[in-house]
């Protein structure tokens, strides 16, 4: 039987389960956090879906529910930098994102280095957050080895996510958030749990062969969105978002793992700009000039991205989030399990 829940209510549940499975507060509500806005924007892939995966990674050890992410010693520069400890992405986010804000202010550019940590969810959730703040905001990390480079055969880089965010005062924000590859990982998984084949051009199998296959795809390799230009981006986010920030590149975080089958580790690079610090001294409001812009594109009858997303928020502030007889199942076994709910 279905059930609907409020935003809070999942979340609290959400938060519960992930409070059995051994996560600290610090830990388990942040993730909650994000998967209940995945939920909540219906984007299933990246929902709870997700919990059985964090679940996995933690009874692994391959993450740190424990973790208390630490700010380093404050240089007063543009560059934050947190250390996760080990432990999720997103606590670390939250500790950085005040002085992230602070410092792109009053520098104009500010950028937030998140190192040490374990990423699995979508990177709107970082965007959004700073956008409330009147900022513009670069999001990207690597993942691990999923992907085959454009011409290639077999996994190099990560599926490497890229999001933007432009603040909209009084309204819904500007964002896309995308992997450099064709799809996302989370959504060949739902196509192998439904028993549904690929789009064609999606992936390869173990032998470098095209597939439409969900299962031989997820043991090959994805491709790349745009062929050479995505593969130049993903290389990108590698050099940026692992190398330059001094932490795991998509092969590395695969080799700390050794499976595909656990949340990946690695580090993740936050930018923040200030419209206003960046058009002082020219004529116009940057933000009343990226309205005619917008404005220009729906004129058209063309979507912004994440529209629908925002659509679907509307509809779950009103009407609540409503999960299957078996999400609500699979809720129910792991707040009771625990770890002991998955392999």
């Amino acid at each position: 039987m279905h059930q609907t829940y409020s935003i809070e209510e999942l979340q609290a549940r959400v938060r519960a389960v992930l409070a059995r499975a051994g996560m600290n507060d610090t830990q388990a509500k942040a993730l909650s956090r994000v998967i209940t806005a995945g939920e909540r924007d219906a984007c299933k892939s990246h929902g709870i879906y997700r919990i059985e995966g964090t679940l996995r990674t933690l009874k692994a050890g391959k993450v740190r529910g424990d973790a208390l992410p630490r700010l380093h010693p404050d240089t007063g520069g543009a560059i934050v930098r947190v250390d996760a400890m080990g432990g999720f992405s997103n606590p670390a986010f939250d500790l950085g994102l005040p002085v992230l804000v602070e410092r792109a202010r009053h520098f104009g550019l500010a950028a937030l280095v998140i190192n040490d940590c374990t990423h699995f969810a979508a990177l709107w959730p970082e965007v959004e957050a700073i956008t409330e703040h009147g900022l513009a905001a670069l999001v990207m990390c690597p993942s691990y080895a999923s992907v085959a480079p454009a011409g290639g055969t077999r996994p190099l880089m990560g599926t490497n996510p890229l999001a933007f965010g432009w603040p909209r005062p009084g309204g819904d924000p500007y964002v896309f958030d995308f992997a450099t590859s064709v799809a996302a990982r989370g959504e060949i998984e739902l196509h192998r749990r439904a028993g549904t084949p690929l789009p064609e051009g999606w992936a390869l199998d173990a032998e470098g062969r095209p597939t439409t296959d969900p299962v031989a795809a997820l043991a090959g390799a994805m491709l790349p969105f745009g062929g050479h230009k995505g593969s130049a981006i993903g290389t990108m986010i590698e050099l940026l978002a692992g190398v330059m920030i001094g932490d795991l590149t998509s092969p590395e975080a695969l080799e700390h793992l050794g499976t595909t089958a656990l949340a990946p580790t690695h580090g993740e690079l936050i930018l923040a700009f200030s419209p206003a610090a960046f058009a002082a001294g020219r004529p116009g409001d940057p933000l009343p000039r990226a309205e005619v812009l917008f404005q220009a594109i729906t004129g058209q009858g063309a979507r912004l991205p994440s529209a629908r997303r925002f659509a679907a928020r509307a509809l779950a502030r009103r009407d609540g989030i409503t999960l299957t007889a078996a999400e609500v199942d699979q809720l129910d076994r792991f707040l009771a399990l625990g770890l002991e709910a998955v392999a």
